[in-house]
């Protein structure tokens, strides 16, 4: 597992994005494994600027996002806020879970089926919550772990809260299991802030469990974590 230390978030966000656009501009075809929330939102604002000023294209590109709110089309909206409406990705090459899908059993297993037709994920992107969760694999969920329903914890609830001032918070979610996250043949994790320092200590530790969804990162072959000064602070200590 490859670290790399920046300053701060806005570093962290430049060179996550100078490591997707390098693969966009040198790839016939890619499939990209998708993250939300606030981390990558700067990543995806950069991705966006060089993407206008090179002029180039995704029509090559597959997208894949790892999870989705049940009932919810919120990440769809984020997705098409902070990156969609940005680049000429065609529509049809744009795969999110559908959380508004009658059943949620098939859904699942179609967008397994679907990841496994496109040849599987070049790179996902993943962030990691503070309890150390991964996509929406919350303590407890088994690594072997395909998509799935998850009836997300207290405290992944309060730290999405926010995206929810004016409607009622989804308490279940579509997520990409840990297994399939693991068949992506490169992984780049994104750690931001003090709050993810333990998070980030414990992935380091070496020790595999289940109580901490990110550790079964630690046997995946291509992983890079891009974390700033205060997500690696308790390294720090360590060393």
């Amino acid at each position: 597992m490859k670290l790399i230390t920046v300053s701060d978030e806005e570093e962290l966000s430049r060179i996550a994005a100078d490591i997707l656009f390098t693969k966009v501009k040198s790839a016939k075809r890619l499939v990209l494994g998708l993250a939300t929330g606030k981390t990558p939102q700067g990543m995806y604002r950069y991705l966006s600027k060089y993407s206008k000023e090179c002029k180039q294209t995704f029509q090559h590109i597959h997208t894949v996002n790892l999870d989705e709110y049940v009932g919810s089309t919120t990440y769809h909206a984020y997705m098409e806020e902070h990156l969609f409406r940005h680049i000429d990705i065609p529509r049809d090459q744009i795969h999110i879970p559908d959380g508004e899908a009658a059943s949620l059993i098939e859904e699942c297993s179609k967008y397994e089926q679907m990841i496994k037709e496109l040849g599987g994920i070049d790179l996902q992107v993943l962030g990691i919550g503070e309890n150390g969760h991964i996509g929406f694999n919350e303590p407890g969920t088994s690594f072997d772990a395909r998509t799935h329903v998850v009836q997300l914890t207290d405290s992944t609830l309060k730290a999405n809260a926010k995206y929810f001032v004016d409607s009622e918070q989804p308490k279940q979610a579509i997520t990409m299991g840990i297994g399939t996250i693991l068949e992506s043949k490169e992984i780049l994790l994104l750690a931001i802030g003090e709050r993810k320092a333990n998070a980030v200590k414990e992935l380091f530790k070496g020790s595999l469990s289940e109580d901490i969804p990110a550790t079964a990162l630690i046997n995946h072959p291509n992983v890079t974590v891009l974390a700033d000064k205060g997500a690696r602070k308790l390294l720090d200590k360590e060393s």
